[in-house]
């Protein structure tokens, strides 16, 4: 039992709490990070698009995150789960699996999202390795190399012109009925992009690098790198368990702060946003931490003055 009360809970200890953590850190508030230790981006080898870490792996990024924040002494990290959490603002009580609890003044859910299992056989051998679901984190690596997109629908005319910027080489296959319209099906074809509506058999691979998807009426095509859409989830129940709005897309959803619709609780990262990229998580997470010590400073002055 922590009898303190802290100022602030992290739950969630990727590139969004843990940047959070250093910015309150050094703000001077008790903070704890809670962390289960199952990034998204465990799969992973390496990250990309954050200045400075360039291609460091998501291990490394954490090991060298948490030895910076060790500097705060106001900051800890739990390796742990939070399951549950009542209270209000400014006394806010987390268990944990493991028996701990929490007393907190603020909330911070960086929770991130997660991927629903991949239905499509053979994907999960190649996810993280030659399979990706964000060309700006893995393009470079796949440039000018055949690609297979996998998607549908909206998802298609995002990934298509998108990809283009770095290969012309790809082809896309639905897994299932395209949900084009007719308009979009022309657009790909005048763009001589071939489309495959029948079902994946399978997606074979050597050492997690794909060879060809194989389709349930024989076509094999032959190729060096995937992007496919996942189909994602909140990273925790949490959030909603204590009543914070939630998109039909699964994200928590937020204000330009951070703050949930749920006094003195808020989130960050990809679990309020769609813009997944660990640089974009992290600052998610500093603007939101600058947010919640503006809170607690003014709320600290009222009551002083």
């Amino acid at each position: 039992m922590r009898e303190q009360l802290l100022d602030v809970a992290i739950i969630g200890g990727g590139p969004a709490g843990l940047n959070a953590a250093l910015m309150l850190g050094r703000a001077r508030k008790n903070v704890v990070v809670i962390d289960e230790g199952r990034p998204r981006n465990a799969v992973t080898r390496e990250t990309h698009g954050f200045l400075t870490r360039d291609g460091v792996s998501p291990s490394e990024f954490r090991r060298i995150a948490q030895e910076e924040i060790s500097a705060y002494p106001s900051v800890s990290i739990v390796a742990d789960t939070a399951v549950s959490i009542t209270g209000t603002d400014g006394q806010f009580l987390i268990n944990t699996a493991q028996g701990e609890t929490f007393d907190c003044k603020k909330l911070l859910f960086a929770v991130g999202m997660k991927d629903q299992p991949l239905d499509v056989p053979g994907l999960a051998e190649v996810y993280g390795k030659s399979a990706f679901v964000c060309p700006y984190c893995d393009g470079w690596e796949l440039r000018d190399k055949p690609l297979v997109i996998i998607s549908k629908g909206a998802g298609v005319m995002h990934f298509a012109p998108l990809l283009s910027g770095w290969t012309n080489r790809f082809t896309i296959c639905t897994n299932g009925p395209d949900e084009l319209t007719e308009a979009q099906r022309e657009e790909l074809r005048q763009h001589r992009v071939p489309v495959f509506n029948t079902p994946i058999r399978s997606i074979d691979s050597i050492d997690g690098m794909v060879q060809q998807v194989v389709l349930e009426d024989g076509t094999t095509i032959p190729c060096e790198g995937i992007f496919f859409s996942p189909e994602l989830v909140t990273g925790s129940d949490l959030p909603q368990s204590i009543g914070c709005h939630i998109t039909e897309a699964g994200m928590v959803v937020v204000d330009d702060f951070g703050r949930t619709n749920i006094p003195g609780v808020y989130s960050a990262g990809d679990a309020a946003s769609r813009q997944y990229q660990a640089i974009a998580a992290a600052a998610k997470g500093a603007f939101t931490a600058a947010a919640i010590n503006n809170e607690l400073n003014l709320e600290a002055w009222r009551r002083n003055g």
